[in-house]
């Protein structure tokens, strides 16, 4: 949907063998064998996105924070068991096993060491990307025999969100709810994503996102729900000053970020529903113009309020289009909600309550 802005890589990659509990500092560019099943099959292939904070203390010691992270961490076990057989099931580390491994193991390398310092000192923001990978050198098919977590991070100074237009693209379904993949961040799902937003160039040339509904393609298309964007979900504000949130199921990913903003918007005294929105519904609400803003919340941007949907019916001709009522209470709201979130990590706003800071001295 978006772009980072100003990256900069880590100067190492890790490895930490699943079978062994081996870890490894890696070249920032080592490679996966081209014959592996995680290439050619999708075999153990899941990976994780992270925000962190990276800054120096009150007695100058290094120290990374992270929002909610323990939430990250358990999302991307159950990926990594969702892609293993049964008798592996014991090859899924902990979450505290993951979190020694990347904060002591990887993070406390002297050979990243003066990356992180850079990043306190600029004040910059970071992203941490653990992924999974078959690091076995076969084309069976078959379950990973070598099943390994590596990771990376970057710093960036700014991830360009707003604005953006969006289009609605039912006869695409990111996920199938019987398969049990919609709700795990799966290699396998993000393909669908850019060919809807592929897709949803043909109606707007302008586009950046993809919204999709439900896999219940069988049903009249206004009866058929919302789920969420292609690479993060969605909020919508209303004109009666409430917001909804759709609620978590199979073909939903469950985002840390909206569980945040969520609690942050709920402290600024907003009211904030979660239930299910038909397509039906966001048409009617569009029309009538009871939609006042419509946005897009995951991990690198936070959230980001869409300037444009497009809304499409069954020929894919335009049925309704969505603009922001920029006057209205509830679009300012939200960008207050991004601010006061990413000021949690820098110390300068209080912590909600069920949100959690991990910091963590290097």
């Amino acid at each position: 949907m978006a772009k980072f802005e100003g990256v900069q890589w880590a100067p190492r990659q890790m490895r930490y063998m699943l079978p062994d509990k081996q870890f490894e500092i890696l070249e920032a560019d080592a490679k996966v064998y081209g014959v592996s099943r995680s290439i050619f099959y999708a075999t153990f292939l899941c990976f994780e996105g992270i925000r962190f904070f990276c800054r120096k203390n009150a007695g100058g010691q290094l120290e990374v924070l992270f929002l909610n992270w323990h939430k990250n961490l358990e999302r991307l076990r159950r990926g990594m068991a969702f892609n293993l057989s049964r008798d592996q099931a014991g090859f899924v580390p902990t979450v505290e096993e993951l979190e020694t491994v990347i904060i002591r193991q990887y993070f406390g390398a002297p050979a990243i060491r003066g990356f992180l310092e850079e990043m306190a000192e600029a004040g910059a923001q970071g992203y941490l990307r653990p992924f999974t990978v078959d690091e076995d050198q076969s084309m069976g098919v078959t379950f990973p025999t070598q099943p390994s977590v590596r990771a990376i991070f970057c710093r960036y100074d700014n991830y360009l969100g707003e604005p953006f237009t969006g289009v609605v693209t039912p006869q695409w379904v990111r996920a199938v709810g019987a398969n049990k993949t919609g709700w795990l961040k799966l290699g396998i799902n993000y393909l669908i994503s850019l060919k809807a937003i592929d897709a949803a160039k043909e109606v707007d040339p302008g586009a950046a996102a993809a919204l999709f509904l439900d896999d219940q393609t069988h049903r009249p298309l206004e009866e058929r729900c919302v789920t969420e964007w292609d690479s993060s979900c969605c909020l919508f504000g209303l004109r009666d000053g409430t917001i909804v949130k759709i609620p978590e199921s199979e073909l939903i990913l469950p985002s840390i970020t909206i569980q945040g903003m969520v609690t942050i918007l709920r402290d600024m005294g907003i009211k904030v529903e979660e239930r299910q929105v038909t397509y039906g519904e966001l048409l009617r609400r569009i029309r009538s113009e009871e939609l006042v803003v419509a946005a897009s919340v995951g991990t690198a941007g936070v959230m980001n309020r869409c300037q444009k949907l497009v809304c499409v019916d069954e020929g894919n001709d335009v049925a309704a289009v969505h603009v922001p009522d920029t006057a209205h209470r509830l679009y300012q709201a939200l960008a207050e909600a991004k601010a006061f979130y990413w000021d949690i990590y820098r110390g300068k706003s209080k912590l909600p309550s069920g949100m959690n800071l991990f910091k963590y001295a290097l």
